[in-house]
C-alpha cells in the first residue's frame, strides 16, 4: 500500500489548508498521523488512488511523497497489538513508524506500518499468516 507524506510548514492554517485541498478533490482521508518539529510537520494519510492524489497535489505546491506501508489487521482487544508485534520481532522485522485506525462495525483494527526491510515484512507476514 502507498501512504502519502505530505509537508507542511509549521504556519497558522497550513494544515487546514491541505485538508481543504483534499475536501476539494473530494479524498476520503481513511488514515492519517500526523508529526511535527519545530519548523514543519508530516501529515501522513492513507486514500484511494494515492498516486493520482499525489499529483493534484504537487500541481497545488504541496511537496508530497509517496511511502510503501503496511496495513495489518489486528485483533480490537487488549494485547491484540503487542500479539502482532511480538510475530514481527521474532522474524526481526524493525518497525520505523506506526499509526492504527479502526474499521466501523468491525472487531478488528487496523495499524499502519512503515518498516526498515520490506522483504523481512513480506516473509514474516506470510509465515505467521496475518492479514
Amino acid at each position: 500500500m502507498l501512504q502519502l507524506s505530505i509537508f507542511l510548514e509549521n504556519a497558522k492554517g497550513r494544515l487546514a489548508e491541505v485538508l481543504n485541498i483534499l475536501a476539494e478533490l473530494n479524498v476520503n482521508i481513511r488514515a492519517l498521523s500526523l508529526a511535527d518539529t519545530k519548523d514543519y510537520g508530516v501529515l501522513r494519510i492513507i486514500v484511494e488512488d494515492p498516486e493520482t492524489i499525489a499529483q493534484e497535489l504537487k500541481k497545488r505546491d504541496c511537496i508530497v511523497k509517496l511511502t510503501k506501508v503496511w496495513t495489518l489487521k489486528v485483533p480490537d482487544r487488549p494485547g491484540g497489538l503487542a500479539e502482532t508485534l511480538n510475530k514481527l520481532v521474532m522474524e526481526d522485522v524493525i518497525v520505523e513508524y506506526m499509526y492504527a485506525f479502526v474499521e466501523k462495525e468491525k472487531e478488528q483494527a487496523q495499524v499502519v506500518l512503515r518498516v526498515r526491510d520490506n522483504d523481512l515484512m513480506q516473509k514474516a507476514v506470510a509465515k505467521h499468516g496475518l492479514q
